[in-house]
């Protein structure tokens, strides 16, 4: 564990740039660092200092608390109209691979879940050309008929913006719909990378960056919470990194919608970037770390464990993440299709053993943090 003296030695390690000192410094002291000296940072700063300093701030925010949610997937499709570079999960109707849930499937599945203690249900998935803004609400009020008391957290913002705009709805319109039959919070996914230039390199048919803000602003409007995702490890540099988080921390100053930032690493099988290979276990960290320094105005950092790995995700927390999301139930695909072993499931129990080894005190969660 971290204290407050180790922290204050390192930062004052004579033997430290003068420049960085002084960054750590101050974000140590809860003064907001520019994007300049978070390049700084990201570029120059020792990885040991960046995880002290980091779980120092977290410690500040939420002391020796992880949290964690009961929780399940439904992924209703994987055929997407959407082309992107770094998706291993996209298949064409008719592939092999390719699903398409009916209505009555996926309510199948959800009554499963009925006596599981679940306080969640994460619905996200392809963006299909056929399915639209009724179907999803009359799909909510058919869980929620199922299971009244279960949060419905659904569609990336990428969804939504196809839904809305096949309905000829306006973004207020629209989330207003889909708020009223259901809908309480919106995961991250589908920001990657806001740099427009690399988007539209790795992603160009999907949602446009001014676009996924606004579709979040507008949700934060109107009372809906939602998360906020970078994807990183690809092309992209630190500086688009810093950019990323910088129009996300904006935001927050504008609305405190976000919950919760998720940096998601890409993972190079069966994609289009598969050459680029997967950055080292030491830039996960540095990445974890700068999340937490950087977006001082986002209550949690999340370490998605799906996506890192339990023993990477034991490190982050080390490194400023404070919750690992939940059970999931073996329910997603969208990082085993891209590499990532092992079925994707935990019971609560190892749950609270994978924090505790970390040291930390795990509490559960729901959907908005309040503890359970």
């Amino acid at each position: 564990m971290v204290d407050t003296n180790s922290i204050t030695a390192i930062i004052d390690n004579g033997d430290m740039d003068g420049d960085i000192r002084e960054i750590a410094q101050k974000a140590y002291q809860g003064i907001r660092i520019s994007d300049g000296e978070a390049l700084a940072l990201y570029e120059r700063a020792p990885l040991p200092l960046l995880g002290m300093l980091a779980f120092g701030i977290k410690n500040k925010k939420t002391g020796s608390k992880v949290f964690y949610n009961r929780n399940f997937h439904i992924e209703p499709t994987n055929v997407c109209v959407n082309n992107c570079r770094f998706c291993s999960y996209k298949k064409p109707q008719g592939d092999p691979q390719a699903w398409e849930l009916s209505m009555d499937e996926i309510l199948h599945k959800v009554a499963t879940y009925r006596d599981s203690r679940a306080t969640e249900v994460h619905i996200v998935g392809g963006v299909h050309p056929d399915r639209d803004i009724d179907y999803y609400c009359n799909l909510m009020r058919e869980v929620k008929r199922i299971m009244p008391g279960i949060v419905v957290k659904a569609f990336t913002a990428v969804e939504i913006e196809y839904m809305i705009n096949k309905a000829g709805l306006s973004l207020e319109e629209g989330l207003k719909k889909l708020k009223e039959a259901g809908l309480e919070a919106i995961p991250g996914g589908g920001a990657e990378i806001f740099d427009e230039e690399l988007r539209a390199e790795i992603c160009p048919e999907k949602t446009k960056s001014s676009v996924w803000l606004d579709i979040h602003r507008t949700a934060h409007k109107l009372g809906i919470g939602t998360n906020a995702t970078m994807l990183y490890g690809h092309k992209e540099t630190y500086a688009q990194r810093v950019d990323h988080m910088s129009r996300l921390r904006r935001l927050q100053d504008e609305t405190h919608g976000f919950s919760a930032f998720i940096p998601l690493k890409y993972r190079n099988e069966n994609n289009q970037m598969s050459a680029l290979g997967e950055v080292s276990l030491t830039e996960d960290l540095r990445n974890y770390a700068m999340a937490r320094i950087y977006l001082d105005n986002f209550p949690h950092v999340k370490a998605y464990w799906v996506m890192s790995g339990l023993e990477t995700t034991k490190l982050a927390l080390q490194y400023g993440a404070d919750d690992i999301d939940g059970t999931v139930n073996d329910s997603t695909k969208i990082y085993t299709m891209a590499g990532v072993s092992g079925k994707p499931t935990m019971t609560v129990e190892q749950i609270r053993e994978v924090i505790e080894s970390a040291g930390l005190q795990p509490v559960e969660r729901d959907t908005f943090y309040n503890e359970v």
